[in-house]
């Protein structure tokens, strides 16, 4: 296999994570940086060189060898991101919503879908930890969408932050249902992202 080495300043990009150090490597592997060495010349690690010489190891590269070699490692030093599954047929809630999540500290893997029964399928191949369910949808609306993941026993534990621009009896019948926390559609940034903390924590 053909040892694959990127000279110079990776392209000259600036990069928001800082790459890995081959003692770094060695360290997290528990191995010598000699023998991070030689995977990087036998083409199974891909590095690249600094002006003085010395290699470097992206991280997504790093993560690709891990998940290649089945490395028993990646979960503490990649833990795996927290998983919110936004459902409203409205584009324009649904990108102000995932905007919102993305300003806040934790890194969130954000899923999104347009309706209730979309939402009932991804819910069982996502699996994610909170739901930001909007109540009125077609095919199947938040109500309904509650009540089947609470009647589930693989999905009961899972959070539901329902938003809605209706009135009271509409939040009071979603908690009902089910839904842990329900907030107007005309909340503050502010008021969200704390919603999202509390039910996270």
């Amino acid at each position: 296999m053909a040892m694959t080495v990127r000279e110079g300043k990776h392209n000259g990009i600036e990069r928001d994570d800082k790459p890995y150090t081959t003692g770094e490597i060695a360290s997290f592997c528990h191995v010598t940086i000699n023998a991070v060495k030689k995977w990087i010349s036998s083409g199974k690690l891909n590095a690249f060189r600094t002006p003085g010489g010395h290699y470097r190891i992206e991280r997504s590269d790093f993560k690709d060898f891990i998940d290649r070699y089945r490395l028993h490692i990646k979960d503490e030093i990649f833990p795996e991101k927290r998983k919110i599954l936004i459902i409203d047929d409205d584009p324009a809630i649904v990108e102000y919503l995932k905007g919102a999540l993305e300003m806040m500290e934790d890194d969130f893997e954000i899923e999104t879908a347009m309706d209730g029964y979309e939402a009932l399928i991804k819910v069982g191949d996502f699996k994610p930890e909170l739901l930001i369910l909007d109540i009125r949808m077609p095919k199947i609306d938040g109500f309904e969408v509650c009540r089947r993941l609470r009647a589930d026993d693989k999905t009961r534990g899972t959070k539901i932050l329902a938003v809605t621009s209706y009135g009271n009896e509409d939040m009071e019948n979603i908690i009902r249902c089910g839904a842990d926390q329900c907030i107007s559609k005309s909340h503050n940034l502010k008021e969200f992202q704390k919603s999202v903390e509390k039910l996270l924590k």
